[in-house]
C-alpha cells in the first residue's frame, strides 16, 4: 500500500523559487531543503533533492516532492525524475504515472549540457 507523506503544517511551507530553478521547503521561515529542476519544453526535469541534516527525520523530503509534483500537475506539465529521491518517491506513489516521462539518455545528456552552461 502506498505511503502517505506527512501533511504540511502551519510551520512548514513549500514554495517555488523559480529564479533558482527549485522548490524549497521552509520550516518556520528557514529553508530546510530543496529539489532542483530544469525545464525542457513542457517537461520539468528534477535532478537533485536535499534536506539539511538539522531537519532530517521529519518527512520533509516527501512533503517537498509531493508538493512540487502537484505544482507540476497543476501547471499542465510533465515530469522526469533524474534525481534518485524523486524516482524512488514515484515508485511508492503511483498517482503521478500519467504525467511522468522516462529519464532517457537523451534527457540526461540535455540536462548535463544545461547544467554546464
Amino acid at each position: 500500500m502506498p505511503q502517505t507523506p506527512p501533511a504540511p503544517d502551519e510551520t512548514t511551507q513549500v514554495r517555488l523559487a523559480a529564479e533558482a530553478h527549485r522548490y524549497e521547503i521552509l520550516v518556520e521561515g528557514t529553508v530546510a531543503g530543496f529539489t532542483e529542476f530544469r525545464d525542457h519544453g513542457s517537461r520539468r526535469v528534477f535532478f537533485h533533492t536535499v534536506v539539511d541534516d538539522a531537519f532530517a527525520g521529519r518527512g520533509l523530503a516527501s512533503i517537498l516532492v509531493r508538493e512540487a509534483l502537484e505544482h507540476v500537475r497543476a501547471g499542465g506539465m510533465r515530469l522526469v525524475a533524474v534525481c534518485p529521491y524523486v524516482a524512488k518517491y514515484l515508485t511508492k506513489h503511483d498517482g503521478y504515472r500519467d504525467i511522468t516521462d522516462e529519464a532517457t539518455d537523451k534527457v540526461r545528456a540535455w540536462l548535463a549540457a544545461e547544467l554546464d552552461a
